[in-house]
């Protein structure tokens, strides 16, 4: 142990990743070369949690495959545990450990069957299996299901096998690309607290990129990325000074909407620089230029006051920041239904009408299990509707039987005005479905693929080409691009506008903003937000649970059971004095779920 002498200070310990300059050149698809990443200067201390966050197409997952030795440098120099990728890619690669966004778990093998096959690709011992596989086991609570196949695991639970088969052997490095996406909060906040443990008792040195700014709130440093760019790197406090005096909060009047007024706020672009709705209200952030007069107008009689600024409010300053020096307007246009949205109005009347989905005493079983049990709810004309619950939880299966993908074991289920059970073809033509998963043809352009589903619900000739030019204006949507090689944004813009190309009544959203930043998650929605105005229903499942704050009503779901059902508001009070904003909400409920399921059970089991 090193001991400084009187005056003098210990050595710095050397950094685990050090870039200069460092540079990465692709070519796209049009033979034109462009920077995924220009002069990065980056570093990682050692023992320490630091996290990468950008939108889509900053370079993150570039940076990570160069750290990881799978990409080489195209300028710069690189050094990771002291040793130059460029020409020891295979020694830094035996020294660390890379888990990347789609882990590469074997469905076919059982949990520990994956962990023995990773642990002989790596050489790992007998004694340090005997050691370490009961550890990482308990920390993941996978030890009850070793027998299962990977295949037959929710989508939490994957992902912790994954983190799991990663750490197989202890790293000098574990590099994790977005390890969280695609996850329940509960999974979530799990893989975190793994992570942390790790971290504490191992020393670990951790490199991770986040969609989720609440994670990079967690680490020691952070890195701010935008095409190609390093915009700005520190503390989350340090990052937090930037918008010092600049983040409000505003209540919307009685029986307006959060999201009504976000979408208000948001469209002021040269004033506010983003709003999001949070706990009923309405979270914003001023221009420093901006006077409390020059916003009147968007405020008015509205409560607003100051509020504690968060390292969500500065990732989004840097991003419009730099999207404005560039010329830039990112995400979709916001004009999407034309001059009726435009002027604001609303569906409050068609709202009051007959609903457009009933569902009543919904039941799907799976041989002996039993997915859906008895589920009841209606939707509205121009509601948007969210459901939401843990992985596995049985709301995939809900939506997919309200989508007519999936028949229904009893129960009653009507959508726009047409019973699921017996005429499920002439539901589908009235709806629209955007999957979690990019389900559309990557060989195919961006035109090819809308002329293909266009086609596919009956568009034809002039229809269907003025209907495609307007949707390729609306989501900013280059026809000749491959679908196959956009940026997961992009793909997830062409999916959206694939299943409106019909111009449907009801539209089906699948995660639709799974691994997608902050930045396209608010055009998003602004998108959504614009829908809803013009009388178009919005099903949704998430695993962002702000986004829940978006709709009119919500439905939480756990082991096939209906737990909550209600306006945001409603939810929030139903969880009580933990139901401080959405998030630990939802957690709350499905918890007391739980506890009251795992109180049931010797009843059941004596009454069987």
């Amino acid at each position: 142990m090193s001991v400084a002498a009187p005056g003098e200070l210990l050595p710095r310990k050397r950094p685990v990743v050090v870039a200069r300059d460092l540079r990465k050149v692709f070519t796209g698809p049009d033979a034109v070369p462009f920077d995924a990443l220009r002069d990065v200067h980056f570093e990682v201390a050692p023992g320490t949690l630091t996290a990468l966050v950008g939108p889509d197409g900053a370079g993150k997952t570039t940076l990570m495959r160069m750290i990881a030795g799978l990409l080489h440098p195209d300028g710069g120099t690189l050094e990771v545990l002291g040793l130059d990728v460029r020409h020891e890619a295979q020694a830094v690669q035996n020294r660390i450990s890379y888990m990347p966004q789609r882990f590469g778990l074997y469905e076919d093998l059982s949990i520990q069957e994956n962990l023995d096959l990773y642990a002989d690709l790596h050489g790992v011992s007998k004694e340090t299996r005997a050691e370490r596989f009961p550890r990482l086991l308990a920390m993941t609570d996978l030890a009850r299901f070793t027998a299962r196949p990977a295949g037959q695991l929710s989508g939490g639970m994957k992902q912790k096998l994954g983190l799991a088969c990663t750490l197989v052997r202890v790293p000098d490095l574990l590099l994790l690309d977005e390890p969280s996406v695609g996850v329940d909060p509960l999974s979530r906040r799990d893989l975190w607290t793994i992570i942390e443990q790790m971290i504490a008792e191992e020393g670990l040195s951790v490199l991770v990129s986040t969609a989720y700014m609440d994670e990079a709130e967690r680490c020691e440093r952070v890195h701010v990325f935008n095409k190609g760019e390093q915009l700005a790197q520190g503390t989350p406090q340090e990052l937090r000074t930037r918008v010092a005096g600049l983040t409000w909060v505003a209540s919307p009047r009685s029986e307006e909407p959060a999201r009504d007024l976000q979408a208000r706020l948001i469209d002021a672009s040269e004033r506010i620089v983003d709003a999001v709705p949070s706990g009923g209200e309405v979270r914003y952030i001023r221009r420093p230029e901006v006077t409390d007069e020059q916003l009147d107008d968007l405020v008015g009689d509205r409560v607003a006051r100051p509020r504690e600024e968060e390292l969500e409010d500065a990732f989004m300053l840097l991003l419009r920041e730099h999207e404005s020096d560039r010329n830039q307007v990112p995400g979709p246009s916001a004009d999407v239904a034309g001059d009726e949205v435009r002027s604001g109005s609303s569906t409050s009347a068609a709202k009051d009408e007959a609903p457009i989905i009933e569902v009543r005493d919904l039941v799907r079983r799976f041989g002996d299990f039993t997915a859906v049990a008895s589920t009841s709810f209606d939707v509205r004309r121009g509601e948007i509707f969210g459901l939401l619950g843990p992985n596995g939880a049985g709301k995939t299966t809900t939506f997919r039987m309200l989508c007519g993908l999936l028949p229904a074991t009893s129960g009653h289920l009507e959508v726009a005005g047409v019973n699921l059970r017996t005429a499920r073809a002439t539901a589908r033509r009235r709806i629209g479905y955007v999957a979690q998963k990019f389900a559309l043809y990557a060989n195919l352009s961006v035109r090819e693929n809308l002329e293909f589903f266009g086609g596919a619900y009956g568009l034809r000739g002039r229809a269907l080409r003025d209907r495609i030019r307007v949707i390729e204006a609306q989501f900013e949507l280059d026809p000749h691009a491959q679908s196959g090689i956009l940026p997961h944004g992009y793909k997830q813009r062409l999916a959206m506008a694939a299943g409106l190309i019909h111009e449907p009544r009801i539209l089906f959203l699948d995660e639709p903003t799974s691994g997608i930043d902050p930045l396209a998650r608010r055009a998003f929605w602004r998108t959504i937000t614009q829908l809803s105005q013009s009388g178009v229903t919005i099903i949704v499942t998430t695993h962002f649970m702000e986004e829940a704050e978006y709709c009119d009503r919500i439905a939480i779901q756990d082991a096939g059971r209906l737990l909550a059902l209600g306006t945001p508001r409603k939810v929030r009070e139903q969880a009580g004095e933990r139901g401080r904003d959405m998030n630990s909400a939802f957690i709350a409920i499905v918890e007391q779920g739980r506890e009251a399921s795992m109180s049931r059970e010797p009843e059941t089991e004596a009454v069987s």
